[in-house]
Formats: C-alpha cells, structure tokens, sequence
C-alpha cells in the first residue's frame, strides 16, 4: 500500500549520507532508491524508509535550512533507547535543546521522548502531572527515573 502523505526533506548535497546515517538508527529502516543525477552520478533524490515510515530528502542546494518548525518525533519505550538515539543525534556537530529536543549534524530536530513522558505529565491525579511536566521543563534529554520520582514527590 502507498504512503499517502510522505516526510519530504531538503539538504544542501547531504541528502544520501543523511540517509544512510537515519537508516542505520533503527529496525526496519532502508534506503529504498537513489536518482542520481545523470551527467554527474551524484545523488538528487533519496527515497528511504525510518522504522516503516517513508521520506524522501532532496539535494537541493543552500537554499532552504531546517529550523524547529518541523520536527522529527521518535516515541522510545526505554531509557536507554532514549540515551543512545541521544548520543548518535547529537554526535559530530549535532546541538542539544530543551524538553527533549536536538538538532542533528544537518540541523534536523528530533524530538525523542520516552513513552512513559506523556503518561506522566497526563496523569489523572493534577499534582503528580504538573510535578512530571516541571520536571521535564528543566530537562534537555529526558531522563524517566527522575520523570518518576519528581511525580512520586508528592
């Protein structure tokens, strides 16, 4: 079945590199197709896929940037996925932000965020929730042990 909607990202000339570093972040990840500029045999547009969900990046030039508009969300089930999305994101050049945001070497933001986040800051008992929710305001990477005894505080 075809992807209706697809991510569509544009880099300057990194667009197969960025790729095979995306890919290599999770299962069921894979370069799908590379068109190749003819002449040249440098890559114009890469077609992949990141755990099932297809994008396509684009060699487009220095024309357009990334900036914190658009963001690639990445829910993880434990802390250690969290730490090793983090310190592979976040490695040659990438920036760390708050609230577990970064920018990528490429300056795509990600946000990887704990499942066990959003269930902690909606937490039916108002005291626990705002407790987890300060708590992940003064966070750059999410750490859920600290997620959970800030909501355990009470």
């Amino acid at each position: 079945m075809t992807q209706k909607i697809t991510t569509f990202l544009w880099f300057d000339n990194q667009a197969e590199e960025a790729a095979a570093f995306y890919t290599s972040l999770f299962a069921d990840s894979r370069i799908v197709r590379v068109q190749r500029d003819g002449e040249a045999g440098a890559a114009m547009m890469v077609e992949f896929e990141l755990a099932g969900q297809r994008l396509l990046a684009l060699n487009g030039g220095p024309h357009f940037t990334f900036n914190e508009a658009v963001s690639l969300y990445v829910n993880c089930e434990t802390q250690e996925e969290v730490d090793e999305l983090w310190a592979r994101l976040t490695a040659d050049g990438g920036e760390e932000s708050q609230c577990g945001w970064l920018k990528d070497r490429w300056g795509l933001s990600w946000q990887i965020v704990p499942s066990r986040l959003p269930e902690l800051i909606s937490d039916p008992d108002p005291g626990r929730a705002e407790r987890a929710m300060k708590a992940m305001l003064g966070m750059r990477k999410i750490d859920i042990r600290v997620l959970e005894e800030a909501a355990a505080a009470g």
